[in-house]
């Protein structure tokens, strides 16, 4: 996901608002959000929560409205600071719809983000010159028009009118508190899990246990969160070749004089320094795989309790996370095999009826979230579409095979979607090593190493046809299925193999030719 797509999934619900309340579009605000602060990575962004770069009026400072000094047309000009992005993005749209210069905007329909950006540039919104070619290039090679469309399909179906009257920011009764906390990652739905909290094998050493402090969070180049407002950074590491690689780590303070510390690792950047004051939501740095205790890219997030007396002591983050979920009514499951760390630490009127998942329950909602293991959910291309068809059923049908329980078989589906490999030797037991890949571009590729022969081959969309409707035949025996399908894979090596035997024989016959030549 580029660094535009990634601002763009961060806060398309606040555009997609904007435009419900003023008719401007999602993709347009966006768009300006992306340019105007650099993706959230500007001063003025992180800083201020200044998306739009609006500067503060005297009107603005008259009322009370906060400001940062900032260098840009004139050295030290004020420009506003907010409470939070979303309130950027409110006065974003009060600013076009409350000044005469953009009145004509309004007079488009709101999903004319072409019209939208000529006008804007029109007004003079920017000094720079290609304003209205560079938001739409924007628009257009990140499909942030899904976004209106969206919207516009959202209203027509509930018969809505775009207006704040009939759009306010927050529903009656919505919990006061919502945006002061944050899980450290953006999800839709949950966190995938792939390592708890507590004892489990060393990851470098398989005959070893080690004490797990934290939770692992399955990530790809994602903005990761602070918790909670008024945290303090204490410490930033910047040094990729510790064991913890880039981190940061972030304490907030309690009324009883204890407090928590949330502590972020393996980043690939860090944006914040020490001393910086965050809030909930608030970016504190990428995502990655530095350090030298890491497998594959996630985020290792921990937290520790410092109490009165100064004492120490590492918490199971899925406690504290159940903690500000519920101060805050945030909905999201932290998942792990298929079950919710969550629910232990709710009430019981709260427990989650899906906490324990079925293996194919698992392994379809881990299709169809953010965090599907191979990266392709929601793809439009059929033979991308035909190969996701063919792991999950092959990935389905393989973990099935030696009596494992079902808590053995979700652990199965989450290291498969993890690593994006599915393991067959289950299938094909001669094998030394089989296993077969799908990357991020949908390619599906079998791997085999029989001890004399290494073979990898990419399956073509015929093969993947064939492999489709032999595990999607339900009228099969299961048994019968396994059958058929380690044979259309033995096929697949032995036409490998023999192409290989055959170049191989063709480059031994063409040096010889040229030796009695010589």
């Amino acid at each position: 996901m580029s660094k535009n797509q990634e601002y763009a999934a961060q806060y398309a619900e606040c555009a997609m608002e904007q435009m419900r309340r003023y008719g401007i579009p999602a993709s347009v605000t966006l768009a300006q959000g992306i340019l105007e602060s650099s993706n959230g990575r500007s001063r003025l962004a992180r800083n201020e929560n200044n998306h739009f770069g609006i500067k503060a009026t005297p009107s603005w400072i008259a009322e009370g409205g906060r400001y940062g000094l900032y260098s840009d047309d004139k050295p030290n000009e004020k420009f506003c600071s907010y409470d939070s992005v979303s309130d950027s993005y409110e006065h974003h749209s009060r600013f076009l719809k409350e000044n005469s210069r953009y009145a004509g905007c309004f007079k488009l329909s709101p999903d004319d983000y072409k019209g939208w950006t000529q006008s804007i540039e029109k007004a003079g919104y920017a000094t720079g010159g290609k304003y209205a070619e560079n938001l739409q290039k924007i628009i257009e090679q990140n499909g942030l028009q899904q976004y209106d469309q969206l919207v516009m399909q959202e209203m027509a179906a509930q018969g809505k009118e775009f207006g704040v009257e009939n759009n306010p920011l927050r529903a009656s009764g919505e919990v006061t508190n919502v945006n002061d906390y944050s899980f450290p990652v953006e999800r839709k739905e949950f966190l995938f899990v792939t390592s708890p909290f507590g004892m489990r094998q060393d990851p470098m050493d398989g005959t070893k246990q080690q004490m797990h402090k934290g939770i692992d969070i399955r990530c790809k180049g994602e903005s990761v969160l602070a918790t909670e407002n008024g945290g303090k950074v204490i410490t930033v590491n910047h040094n990729k070749n510790t064991p913890g690689g880039k981190s940061v780590t972030v304490e907030y303070a309690r009324a009883d004089g204890s407090k928590v510390q949330c502590t972020y690792m393996h980043l690939s950047e860090v944006s914040v320094k020490v001393g910086d004051t965050v809030r909930a939501g608030g970016r504190l740095g990428t995502s990655g795989n530095t350090g030298t205790r890491t497998t594959g890219e996630h985020l290792h997030f921990g937290v520790s309790s410092i109490y009165t007396d100064g004492m120490r002591r590492d918490i199971d983050p899925a406690a504290y996370l159940a903690e500000i979920a519920q101060k805050s009514n945030i909905r999201l499951q932290v998942l792990h095999n298929g079950n919710d760390l969550l629910a232990k630490y709710k009430g019981a009127e709260e427990t989650v009826a899906e906490k324990n998942l079925s293996p194919d329950g698992w392994m379809k909602k881990l299709l169809s979230s953010e965090d599907s293991g191979v990266g392709l959910s929601g793809c439009n291309d059929p033979i991308v579409e035909m190969a996701m068809a063919a792991f999950s059923s092959l990935m389905l049908l393989a973990v099935q095979i030696d009596n494992k329980n079902d808590e053995e078989q979700k652990a199965a589906v989450s290291a498969a979607m993890d690593l994006r490999s599915i393991d067959l030797k289950s299938l094909l037991p001669n094998m030394k090593n089989c296993e077969l890949t799908i990357g991020d571009n949908g390619k599906v590729v079998l791997r085999v190493d029989n001890g004399e022969l290494r073979v990898s081959r990419e399956l073509t969309a015929a093969e993947l046809s064939r492999l489709s409707a032999t595990l999607n035949n339900h009228t099969l025996p299961e048994e019968s299925r396994r059958m058929r399908v380690a044979g259309m894979l033995n096929t697949v090596i032995l036409s490998e193999a023999a192409s290989q035997n055959f170049e191989q024989g063709m480059s031994q016959q063409q040096g010889q030719a040229e030796n009695l030549k010589r």
